[in-house]
């Protein structure tokens, strides 16, 4: 029997509302399904509430054997769910609540579309690229991975940065620029996209790199082998830079190493059948739409 878990920033009250409708749409169909701690703090005084059905880690969502998360938001939010599966493996669908959703594809309206989609096995897993992150200082020590991607930033508005980048210990190339970003597939239609980078399929065994605001304007986003062990080392006017994995960043020195490479682990993204990347492409970015003809 299925048992789906159920994430969630909660961040509105209609975020609330569609929360209480999937519920209702699973116990409908006979499906359990568990919470995380955060939504269970949001229905704590609601009937919905019941200590019970939270969760609070992998090793929960495993031993309940759950047939998937459910990720209800936008591609922020699904990302978040990274953090949650860690190792474990078990497939994430998103809902979109947000605006243009590459990942979390399903829009609101078909969430019982969904629901009946996951109960019948309509769908499909796609294993999507995990870079893990490696420093001198321990930078993201407690979970040093992203989905989308790891970025070198300049801290304020000032001067641009140096960054010496290196290709499985050889020298490939200084960018003099406001910073750097490394996408996975997944994260090419995200940072990287608005900064000039490609559109990678996601069964592409690749990386890209693209530089943000770069100073010497022959330089161009390159796609590289995602075996690849690329190494960074950053030279600036002041003290320190940022570097993000997804949307979490920290601050760290100019003298601290570097090295990001594909994570030995997978994130399942689930797919239902009456979705695919090349119609998302389609849909969200308007290809193929020509303003001329209408």
């Amino acid at each position: 029997m299925d048992k789906i878990a159920i994430y969630s920033r909660v961040s509105a009250a209609e975020d609330v509302v569609v929360i209480k409708n999937l519920m209702g749409i699973l116990t409908k169909y006979g499906i359990s399904y568990l919470y995380d701690e955060h939504i269970a703090n949001i229905l704590r005084n609601d009937y919905d509430y019941s200590p019970e059905k939270v969760f609070y880690s992998p090793e929960d969502l495993i031993e309940q054997n759950c047939t998937c998360i459910i990720s209800l938001g936008g591609d922020g939010t699904l990302l978040d769910t990274l953090a949650i599966v860690k190792t474990a493996q078990i497939p994430v669908l998103g809902i979109n609540l947000g605006r243009l959703g590459f990942l979390s594809s399903v829009p609101e309206k078909r969430l019982e579309d969904a629901v009946l989609a996951i109960r019948t096995r309509q769908y499909k897993i796609e294993s999507r690229s995990v870079l893990q992150l490696s420093s001198s200082a321990g930078a993201f020590n407690s979970f040093p991975y992203a989905l989308n991607d790891f970025t070198v930033h300049k801290r304020d508005t000032g001067s641009m940065i140096t960054i010496d980048t290196y290709l499985n210990g050889e020298f490939f190339n200084s960018y003099w620029a406001d910073g750097i970003i490394l996408a996975t597939p997944t994260g090419s239609t995200a940072y990287s996209l608005s900064c000039g980078g490609p559109v990678i399929f996601p069964d592409s065994k690749s990386l890209v790199l693209t530089p943000s605001a770069p100073h010497n304007l022959n330089i161009r986003p390159i796609i590289i082998n995602d075996e690849s062990v690329v190494t960074f080392k950053v030279k600036g006017r002041g003290l320190n830079h940022l570097i993000s994995l997804d949307s979490r960043y920290e601050v760290v020195d100019y003298q601290e190493a570097i090295a990001v490479h594909k994570a030995p682990f997978a994130f399942k993204l689930m797919r239902l059948n009456f979705e695919n990347f090349i119609h998302g492409l389609r849909e969200k970015l308007n290809w193929g739409l020509d303003t001329r003809n209408f």
